[in-house]
């Protein structure tokens, strides 16, 4: 069997390949009929799908993450490319490289993590810039924060996607600590680092983008206010009150009680740390949509309910 990723499939193309299970659905249709959605992956992009025979029986055999094989036809519904799925089973996940499975970075995630130390290494509080140092240096945080996604779906969603946030966002603080220069440059770039450090643990990615147990019961903020606990104990002279307020900005960089913070950001740089942190999603969250969109042809965007509008999918750069 030929790999057919979704990025080449075409309409009425017929199907018989690999597919990582990202979404699934039961529902009934307008004629009364149940039908499964799908949305299925690689690391080329996702497509919708639908199932419409044994759909109850079909649907006890497998679950969000796993690999399946699919053999279909791809039809256009509404301007959008649609599986319509005849045949599907399980695949062990032993026998695929997830590698083809999973959307990874187009950056180089050591390079990535080498800019990250310079602007580390610029950090003016000695223990500000030995607890993040401690951290990103630690042997078994460092490697999975190489590799972590920043998200399940939402933003960053793919491998590196964390590291390349925590960049993104550390650039911006750089500028942010120069061009507003009554504001603590060292915590801004402490919160870029840390408010989602959490996420190593929290997600798991070996086998599709999940959540641990420990993501589910504790979250990535809890996750890591006990990360900063257990490192600055080890840093001699290391403050209670300095420790809060990173703790802090970690409860705090989702902005709203209502968005998931227990805490609302109290001083600026917390407020900041929060503000470029939703910024920064957001343009990521945006751009995947459009990219993604555009290979439909299509001169607007599916409608995003995220964000409740549709997107013009131009090319501002190459129109204007």
């Amino acid at each position: 069997m030929e790999k057919q990723t979704v990025q080449s499939l075409q309409d009425k193309s017929n199907v018989d390949s690999l597919f990582l299970v990202k979404e699934k659905t039961v529902s009934v249709g307008k004629n009364g009929r149940p039908f499964m959605g799908l949305q299925l992956g690689d690391a080329t992009g996702t497509i919708d799908a639908r199932l419409w025979d044994r759909v109850d029986e079909l649907a006890r055999e497998f679950e969000i993450g796993d690999i399946l094989r699919v053999k279909g036809l791809v039809q256009i519904f509404q301007h959008r490319k649609q599986l319509i799925v005849h045949r599907l089973e399980r695949v062990e996940a032993s026998t695929v490289d997830m590698a083809d499975f999973i959307p990874a970075t187009a950056r180089n995630a050591e390079d990535m993590m080498a800019e990250l130390t310079q602007l580390v290494r610029s950090m003016k509080n000695d223990y500000l810039r030995q607890l993040v140092t401690d951290t990103l240096e630690d042997p078994e945080i460092r490697p999975m924060v190489l590799r972590a996604p920043a998200a399940k779906s939402i933003h960053h969603a793919w491998m590196g996607g964390l590291l390349e946030h925590i960049l993104s966002i550390c650039k911006i603080m750089d500028f942010m600590g120069t061009h507003y220069p009554f504001l603590n440059r060292d915590l801004l770039l402490f919160g870029a680092i840390f408010h989602d450090i959490g996420k190593v643990w929290e997600l798991s990615y070996d086998n599709g983008i999940s959540y641990t147990d420990r993501g589910r019961l504790i979250g990535h903020m809890q996750i890591a206010c006990e990360l900063i606990d257990k490192k600055s104990s080890r840093i001699l002279g290391f403050s209670e009150e300095l420790r809060d307020i990173c703790k802090h900005i970690i409860l705090s960089h989702h902005g709203k009680l209502e968005y998931g913070s227990p805490k609302r950001p109290k001083f600026l740089e917390a407020m900041v740390v929060a503000m470029v942190d939703d910024f920064d999603s957001k343009v990521a969250t945006v751009k995947t949509l459009m990219d993604n969109e555009r290979g439909s042809g299509e001169k607007w965007s599916r409608y995003s309910e995220l964000f409740d509008r549709y997107f013009l999918l131009d090319d501002m750069n190459e129109k204007y």
